[in-house]
């Protein structure tokens, strides 16, 4: 198969309509219709159910869009890493991405303890929204990252866990439940006056509900500070926050598990090193 078969059906799976989908790509429909029946000729299998109105995956056609992407990545993370390596004049450093006042602390001692081993290579912090990190992971933006369980996923990568946490709810700090020693999930999930945010989806978008927007933990915290919602966060969020919120650990809240996660292809020496870094730590 081919990288420009595989984007002509990827584009019309998700689409489920050739002229969008050419529309998409920026090409004519004929030739997007040959590309995608010559790529089934050449597999022995229907990938689309066509009708006259409709079109749907086969069985084979969504194991060909999930398969399908996941090359496309590798393949534009291979691209990526290639060219920064080249561009590196001491030799190729290590991007790692992290959510935006995440794991501050921890971050902060993990790269202050692997800048002294000897033969440390440049460590690039990339700091991204909500559920961003595993995107820039998988495209090559990044070469290794620190997501959160049960929150991110970690499907298709090699990690070490690092730190297993409480959680706490932060609320603004005059509100009732601010004084209190602790409280359940419930109680903070169904607060009349502090809606619980909305963050966007993979395609940028809103969910509908009552809570304001939120894009990432500064303006989160903004939100919270100002009366508008609440969140359940990490217990190591206390740290970072301000006097004008309060933070009340949520009993029956799941534990969040912090790992480093990276490519297992990876053959990086200096990623080998930071990831025995973090594992001492």
């Amino acid at each position: 198969m081919e990288t420009r078969e595989l984007r002509y059906f990827i584009a019309v799976a998700e689409e489920l309509h050739f002229g969008r989908a050419a529309r998409r790509l920026g090409i004519a429909q004929p030739p997007l219709s040959r590309a995608v029946a010559q790529l089934e000729r050449r597999l022995g299998v229907a990938l689309l159910e066509r009708t006259s109105r409709t079109v749907t995956l086969t069985e084979a056609g969504a194991v060909l869009l999930a398969e399908g992407r996941a090359a496309l990545d590798a393949v534009e993370a291979a691209d990526r890493r290639t060219r920064r390596a080249g561009r590196a004049p001491d030799g190729p450093g290590l991007v790692l991405v992290t959510k935006a006042g995440a794991s501050g602390e921890l971050l902060a001692k993990l790269l202050e303890a692997y800048a002294a081993e000897p033969g440390a290579a440049t460590v690039d912090v990339l700091l991204c929204g909500i559920g961003e990190q595993e995107r820039l992971l998988r495209d090559g933006r990044a070469d290794v990252g620190l997501l959160h369980l049960p929150f991110d996923s970690t499907a298709g990568f090699d990690t070490e866990e690092l730190r297993t946490e409480g959680q706490v709810a932060v609320l603004p700090a005059g509100h009732p439940l601010a004084a209190r020693s602790e409280v359940r999930l419930a109680e903070v999930t169904t607060l009349p006056d502090l809606p619980l945010p909305r963050w966007p989806g993979p395609d940028g978008s809103y969910p509908d509900g009552s809570g304001p927007q939120a894009r990432d933990s500064t303006q989160l915290l903004q939100l919270i500070a100002l009366g508008r919602t609440t969140a359940v966060l990490p217990e190591s969020t206390r740290a970072d926050l301000r006097r004008d919120l309060a933070a009340v650990p949520v009993v029956d809240a799941p534990p969040v598990t912090t790992v480093i996660a990276w490519p297992p292809h990876s053959r990086s020496r200096a990623l080998a090193g930071l990831i025995r870094t973090a594992t001492r730590l």
